[in-house]
Formats: structure tokens, C-alpha cells, sequence
């Protein structure tokens, strides 16, 4: 049915949220706040940019997504009263290049290549990023297509970042299945007009704005029955 699966990757297939361990040693009882909280603010900072300067050639407030999850980082901690020494940031920064993957990537990817399915990554992460972390976890063979948001300098759900998975393979948009765990991902592909999956893995209520998924699942393993 589908000739490119594309795939978000930090919260869908590389678990943000595992970082929250390193953060509990330099900052006891506090890492998970931190992790959460760093994350909410990494994302609220990538719309700003682009909601700020939305025009096809790119943002003029464009920075990196390395740089964006810096500075969402930085103030997290000024928020929580959390010393945050030059030696802690590069160690928390620095595990955005080992996140663990999700006990269902592997197994998903596998059974997607043996079906000579076609898959990609369309991610906020820079291409430096999606590169470190695709190679430190072995996964590397399994994407014909590492996309990065970099190459139109704007911030998903900008339309032109979700274009970039139509200039990689040169198809159609009834063609690409998008998937990801973040809903509003989810939305801003569907309005797009790409057919999705949403992974829930956290079992939370859709939002209650927007197109609804195509499909839906608990995790990966559910996405394989709609291919």
C-alpha cells in the first residue's frame, strides 16, 4: 500500500526521555522533571522560530536544533534552581548522541525491510544529530533517507519540512505512510496531507484539534498489521 515509510525520530524511534536518567545523578530527585520539562521546551522554541518568520526561503531566527535544545536546557534549569555547570551541559548534550532506542524499533525495521519497503527519517534534528545517533545505535542499513528539517530552515509543522520526504523519493503523498508518537507531528503531516500512524505509546488522549491519525497503535509493532 505504501512505498516509504518515514518516521520522527527523538520520542518515536530514540527515547527522549532516557535521558532523564543521567540528569537524576547531577540533579537527584529532579531528572525526570528535568527531562520532561527540557523536552516541552525544546519543541515550544521550535515553533517560535518558525512562527516568527514563516516564509518559504527560511526562518531568519533559524538556529539548529543542537542549538535550540541548548538554550531549552539552559533555561529549564534557571526554572528549577538547578545548578548547571559547563561540565553538566556537555555531559547532558553529549547524550543526545546515545539515546536508546525503543524495545520495538528494531524488530519494526527488520520486518519493513524484508517487505522491501523504502523508509526515511524526517526529524527537527540536525543532520549531524540524526547521523551521530542512527550510527551509534546500528541502524544505519535500515534508512535509504536521513532528513533533516536543516535543509529548508524552518521547524516541522512547517508544510515544506514534510515536502522534503517528496523531494527525497520523488512521490506522491498517498505514497508516504509518516509516523510518529507526537500528536501534533501527527497533525501537522495529516494537514499536510500524508497518512499517518500515531504511536501512542504514552496512552494519552488525541488532541482535540486537527485531523485525526490514518492509524494508530501502542507501539510499533501495531504498525506492522497496516502493511
Amino acid at each position: 500500500m505504501y512505498k516509504i515509510i518515514a518516521f520522527d525520530a527523538f520520542g518515536t524511534i530514540f527515547d527522549v526521555y532516557s535521558i532523564g536518567k543521567l540528569a537524576e545523578e547531577f540533579f537527584p530527585n529532579q531528572g525526570q522533571s528535568l527531562s520532561i520539562m527540557w523536552r516541552d521546551r525544546q519543541i515550544e522554541y521550535t515553533r517560535l522560530v518558525s512562527m516568527a518568520d514563516p516564509i518559504e526561503g527560511g526562518s531568519r531566527h533559524y538556529v539548529s536544533f543542537w542549538e535550540v535544545t541548548i538554550q531549552a536546557l539552559r533555561y529549564c534549569c534557571r526554572r528549577l534552581g538547578l545548578a548547571l555547570t559547563p561540565e553538566i551541559e556537555n555531559r547532558l548534550m553529549d547524550q543526545y548522541a546515545q539515546l536508546e532506542i525503543f524495545s520495538d524499533v528494531l524488530p519494526c525495521l527488520q520486518a519493513i525491510q524484508q517487505q522491501k519497503i523504502q523508509t526515511a527519517i524526517l526529524s527537527n534534528g540536525s543532520q549531524a544529530m540524526l547521523n551521530t545517533v542512527v550510527e551509534r545505535n546500528h541502524l544505519s542499513s535500515y534508512f535509504e533517507q536521513l532528513i533533516s528539517v536543516d535543509e529548508v530552515r524552518h521547524f516541522k509543522v512547517m508544510p515544506m519540512t514534510y515536502e522534503l520526504i517528496l523531494k527525497k523519493f520523488e512521490c506522491q503523498k498517498k505514497d508516504v505512510l509518516f509516523v510518529s508518537c507526537n500528536a501534533w507531528d501527527i497533525i501537522g503531516a495529516a494537514w499536510f496531507g500524508l497518512p499517518t500512524f500515531w504511536v501512542n505509546r504514552h496512552q494519552l488522549p488525541y488532541e482535540t484539534i486537527g485531523l485525526p491519525p490514518t492509524y494508530q497503535g501502542s507501539d510499533l509493532a501495531d504498525l506492522l498489521q497496516y502493511l
